[in-house]
């Protein structure tokens, strides 16, 4: 499903290079729960940016069902994202204007779905996470795991086949993320959803089938 093959990533000022990535070999395949961990700085973001087709490689290869994307245009890039994957971040990027509802349809308007279908599918998802009764509210009326589940709500409104959590957890107390963590496990689990997150929690780690760990930018057993 996702596959980096000898990706480097290299980060270039006019005096110093930063060495992101280096050299590494990783395939996830569909339907796959799979955590990424590994201490701050070593290359975890980058990691799932690069997966996430947010960020292209120095070197190397990139593919997503078995296509190479690794040279693919912006545009090319744009579609596969809004198609293929959902997104959810540690501080939930959420707009603050705009209501629970508006938020979570945000990934549809860039596919031209009615507006009818919108509210249809956004309020799906939204009880799917147990916020349907939300819609209404501004995300500074939620708490936030209620904001996190709004951005899983969003994640999935366009049914991806693939979730990116980059520490969904991490901004939240441990009640709060062991809910979000559940979601995405059901997610995986009943849906088929490749999921793949970061984290810095050894516990929720271990409750993944399968972690990948990463040191200075390699990937390490």
């Amino acid at each position: 499903m996702l596959q980096l093959e000898n990706v480097t990533k290299a980060y270039r000022t006019e005096r110093i290079e930063t060495l992101a990535l280096a050299d590494v070999d990783l395939r996830i395949e569909a339907g796959e729960l799979v955590s990424i961990m590994g201490p701050s700085g070593s290359g975890k973001s980058t990691l799932l940016h690069l997966l996430g087709l947010l960020d292209l490689p120095t070197s190397g290869r990139v593919s997503i069902a078995d296509r190479d994307v690794s040279r693919a245009s912006d545009g090319e890039l744009a579609r596969l994202r809004n198609v293929t994957i959902g997104f959810v971040f540690q501080t939930f990027h959420l707009i603050p204007d705009l209501s629970v509802a508006d938020n979570v349809e945000i990934p549809l308007l860039y596919r031209r779905v009615g507006h009818k279908e919108r509210r249809r599918r956004a309020l799906a998802a939204l009880e799917r996470v147990g916020l349907a009764f939300r819609a209404g509210h501004l995300p500074s009326q939620l708490s936030g795991g209620q904001q996190q589940r709004v951005a899983i709500a969003r994640a999935i409104v366009g049914a991806p086949r693939v979730v990116l959590a980059d520490e969904p957890t991490g901004n939240l107390d441990s009640h709060m993320g062991e809910e979000i963590f559940g979601l995405l496990k059901e997610l995986n689990s009943a849906d088929g959803t490749t999921v793949v997150m970061v984290t810095h929690d050894p516990r929720l780690a271990a409750r993944t089938p399968r972690t990948v760990r990463l040191f200075d930018g390699r990937l390490v057993n």
